[in-house]
Formats: C-alpha cells, structure tokens, sequence
C-alpha cells in the first residue's frame, strides 16, 4: 500500500479510480484552482465602481455561493436586501456581473490565482495515457479563458475534448445539465467517466448525471456533506505519481 493522502485515504486507491476512468471531468472554480477569494475581491470592486454600497466579506461570500452562477448571485443577494423591489434590473445585473468578469481576468492575469497544487501534472499525466479531459463548470467561458490561459497557455482548450460552461445551459448546477452535455459531447456513459469537484452542489449535479465523483475538498466548501462521493481528498498532491496505464494498477 502506498502512502495515504491526508485524510487517510491510500493514494493507490485514488489513482485507481482515476486511471480507470474513460475521460475525466473537471469543475473549474474551486477544483482546478481556489479561485473565489479572486472572485469575491472582483465582486466587491464592480459594487464601488458601480457606486453600491455593497461589500461581500468572506462569511458572506460563503453563504452566497450556495447559489451558483454570478448573476444568479447578485440577483438574490439583491433580493435579500430588498425583497419585492429589488435595486438592480436584469440589464444592470449584466452590466454588474460583466464588469465583474473583467476584474476577474485582470486578477489572474496578474498572477492573482492559479493552478492547485498537483492540477497541472495530473492534467499532464491524463494527456500522456491518452485518457480524455474535460470541463463541466458553472461559471463563464470568460472565466475559463482568463484562469486557464495563465497557467496551460493560449492553447489550453486543445487539452480538453468537451468544454461546457454555466451560460450554456439552461440550468446551473445542482442540476446535472452541465455534466449530461458533457457527456454527449464525450458519447461515453457517466458510468464510465469521473467526475472531480469540490463542492456539494457540484457533487449533486455530477450524481445526478450517474457520473462518479471524487472531491478534493477547498477553501470555501471543506465542510459539505460528501457522503456521496466515490472518493473525498484533501489535495492533489502526489496523485499523478501514478502508473501510465490501467494494466500497471
């Protein structure tokens, strides 16, 4: 048996499931890298630009990120402050969350996030067995762009077969559309793939599409309920020390 990851899982079970796998589907936000303390700061700098009085600590971040996609966020915690009237039209929530995107990208281009710990060469050992990757996210393809061109380069989408962002869908995650067009763009069964997120409502999603998940838990969402989850792990570090192939486990 080989080592065990931090929480006392052996790293050779982990390897097993992922090297077993037909394709693996990343989440971004949170799994690829601990991006929402750079999310949150974004946030808080489109409200004053904007001129709200508006500031997201990271308390409330947390709770906020129960609700999943930008918009949709600043639209409730809209409604939370003031009910029935809210102060924000749809067109200004747009107009919000667009400048927040641009903030974002600004951020990470300036080396304000990047990759987790262990993400890029279990990326780089997946590519060199051949083994499909792909993307399953909330957030925008923007976001994407801006996280991914930094740390993989400008070609980064070349490394993924499917690619499925929040605002091409109809429904978010918890539901499990992000995760069901994933896997027609894959034509493989989500029996056959595996999913890695970090969060409750990505856990669902990827469940709900009959994928199985492993979690490596993050910053904002360590204390979600995965009982449902193939696997729980607190960090990637080591797991692409792993055999290239499915007959060397």
């Amino acid at each position: 048996m080989s080592e065990a990851s931090a929480n006392n899982i052996p790293l050779d079970d982990v390897r097993a499931l992922i090297v077993q796998a037909s394709a693996l589907i990343f989440d971004v936000d949170g799994t690829l890298a601990e991006t929402e303390e750079a999310h949150r700061k974004a946030f808080n700098t489109a409200f004053a630009e904007a001129g709200l009085d508006w500031c997201w600590d990271r308390t409330l971040y947390k709770d906020l990120l129960r609700v999943t996609g930008g918009k949709e966020r600043i639209r409730a915690f809209d409604a939370s402050r003031n009910g029935a009237s809210p102060q924000l039209s749809d067109r200004e929530i747009a107009e919000l969350h667009q400048a927040k995107t641009r903030l974002y990208a600004e951020l990470v281009t300036n080396g304000g996030c990047s990759l987790r710990p262990g993400i890029h060469a279990l990326l780089s050992a997946a590519r060199k067995r051949a083994q499909p990757l792909a993307i399953a996210t909330t957030t925008s393809r923007d976001n994407i762009d801006a996280l991914l061109t930094v740390s993989l380069g400008k070609d980064w989408a070349q490394w993924f077969v499917a690619i499925v962002a929040g605002d091409e869908v109809r429904n978010k995650k918890p539901a499990p559309d992000v995760y069901l067009k994933v896997l027609s763009q894959l034509d493989l069964p989500g029996s056959q793939c595996l999913a890695i997120e970090d969060s409750g409502n990505g856990l669902a999603s990827a469940s709900a599409a009959g994928i199985p998940v492993l979690i490596s838990r993050s910053a904002y969402f360590s204390d979600d309920d995965f009982s449902g989850a193939a696997l729980t792990i607190d960090d990637f570090t080591h797991i692409s020390d792993m055999p290239e192939n499915k007959s060397d486990m």
